[in-house]
């Protein structure tokens, strides 16, 4: 890694992601520490999951998330900081109607890069099973879905 400004224009490689229809943009790369910007579309989420092996944490830019931490909910808005240690589940949801602008980073970087590659434009409709095995190839556990109470 080198010193100096990555301009907010900027992206690593001039690589962006489509994720699930959220567009992610890595910022930096090394063995400790994996940056990217995201902008989360109204109605769009990360549904919950574990790092097993990583802490990850998040920037709030513009917006304000709904969060869901080891059962817990939450809301984090511009300034806040979100840290996730690793092995805690956590959700991440935009229930708002404006588009969550938020700087993420994770550490150590481990397989998460690779998984951005391996999910980029798999579009909003992906098989939910696909995107299960493909994060759980790359070190990214989803929970599954809450049981309906009857």
């Amino acid at each position: 890694m080198q010193a100096g400004v990555i301009k907010s224009q900027d992206s690593l490689e001039q690589i962006r992601w489509n994720i699930l229809g959220q567009t992610y943009i890595p910022k930096q790369l090394t063995d400790d520490c994996f940056s990217w910007h995201a902008s989360l579309p109204p109605d769009t989420f990360v549904p919950p999951h574990i790092h097993p092996d990583q802490d990850e944490f998040l920037y709030i830019l513009e917006g304000k998330f709904d969060l869901l931490l080891d059962g817990v909910e939450h809301t984090a808005e511009p300034g806040d900081l979100v840290t996730l240690p690793r092995g805690i589940p956590h959700g991440i949801y935009n229930k708002s109607d404006i588009t969550i602008k938020t700087l993420f980073w994770v550490t150590p970087s481990l397989q998460l890069y690779d998984l951005f590659w391996a999910l980029n434009n798999l579009g909003p409709t992906a098989d939910p099973a696909e995107v299960v095995a493909v994060s759980a190839a790359h070190a990214i556990d989803f929970l599954p879905p809450p049981e309906e109470a009857e």
